[in-house]
């Protein structure tokens, strides 16, 4: 038995509180993003190939199982759940993993948010508001139809948008989440966010991530945020601000629109130093890093004899293997995949 293994039991035997997560830097890592399913009613170009494999409905936790992973994390100190996928919203009864944890805010848990590409939105933003969300991330790269449907292979503009209309109608705030794609929308991006801010909506613009084989070179559409703040910047007046929403983006308040931007620079400049963050698949499959290929099987650990045990063992493993950094690298003619695995699997 490891030696780790025989503190947790020890602490278990003595009724001792759990000890908070701190990985092998010093980080607390106090938010987890919790990936509910793989499958997407969307295909992103630069996310899935259009004929993507999702896994087997066998292989992926039950959503009390879920709720019984995400309590462990909770009672290690994790305060922030995202819900993700895939596209959260497509696995059936869902909401009621949502209202599970709902109940746990207050008591132990700050805030359940959750990430969408806003399709199904219309038909859920009631129940997720009296769940406990108070906000949601909405993934939209462009406003234009013809792009959209390009872009993501289907033509659900028209649905995404009365998603977010029905989101703010049932007092959700939302965020607008939107890749920079070089000679795709890079054009749109200063209208995407003067649009964003009209509608009461912060917006952050990322990086693309290089993950998983889509059929087409990421480099060539990898467009550093440096140039995009440096082209808003003949625009707008941006001033840095001291807003954290408990992910990686860095902030700017603009002075003509009122509202904020943020950018997620994987590649441009390097957030690692202060992650706080963990994932894990749908399948049970904890990726400490978003950027590495290390990872703890906790479907394992809940299913075995001693499932409360088990999974604070697990988590004590992904402390330990959590790395510094991730070392995502893109350009033009080297835009393979860092990773095989899709974003949708890892949960975004």
């Amino acid at each position: 038995m490891s030696e780790s293994a025989a503190r947790s039991i020890d602490r278990l035997a003595l009724g001792e509180p759990p000890r908070p997560l701190i990985d092998a830097h010093d980080r607390a890592i106090t938010y987890l993003r919790l990936s509910v399913t793989d499958r997407c009613d969307l295909r992103c170009t630069y996310c899935m190939p259009e004929r993507m494999r999702f896994l087997p409905k066998s292989e992926l936790l039950s959503l009390e199982e879920l709720a019984t992973l995400a309590d462990g994390f909770i009672a290690r100190g994790v305060t922030k759940i995202r819900i993700t996928g895939g596209e959260p919203l497509v696995r059936r009864d869902v909401t009621t993993l949502i209202t599970a944890l709902g109940k746990r805010i207050g008591d132990g848990l700050k805030e359940l948010t959750l990430t969408t590409n806003a399709t199904r939105l219309t038909d859920h933003a009631e129940a997720l508001a009296q769940a406990g969300v108070r906000r949601v991330n909405v993934s939209l790269d462009t406003r234009d139809r013809a792009r959209f449907a390009s872009l993501s292979r289907r033509d659900a503009l028209p649905r995404v948008l009365d998603g977010i209309a029905a989101a703010r109608a049932a007092g959700l705030r939302v965020k607008i989440n939107t890749v920079a794609l070089k000679g795709v929308n890079e054009d749109e991006l200063g209208d995407l966010a003067e649009w964003a801010h009209g509608e009461g909506h912060d917006i952050t613009i990322i990086e693309v991530m290089p993950l998983g084989e889509v059929g087409e070179d990421r480099g060539a559409h990898y467009l550093p945020l440096d140039r995009v703040r440096a082209r808003l910047e003949e625009r707008w007046t941006l001033q840095a601000s001291d807003h954290a929403s408990g992910g990686p983006a860095r902030y700017v308040d603009v002075a003509e629109t009122g509202g904020r931007i943020g950018f997620i620079t994987p590649h441009t400049h390097n957030f690692c130093a202060s992650c706080n963050r963990m994932r894990v698949t749908a399948t049970g499959q904890l990726y400490p890093c978003l950027g590495d290929a290390g990872r703890i099987d906790c479907r394992a650990a809940l299913r075995s004899d001693a499932p409360a045990r088990r999974l604070e063992e697990a988590l004590d493993r992904a402390m330990a293997i959590k790395p510094s950094r991730h070392d995502f690298r893109l350009a033009a003619g080297e835009g393979g995949p860092a990773l095989s695995r899709h974003m949708s699997v890892t949960g975004g």
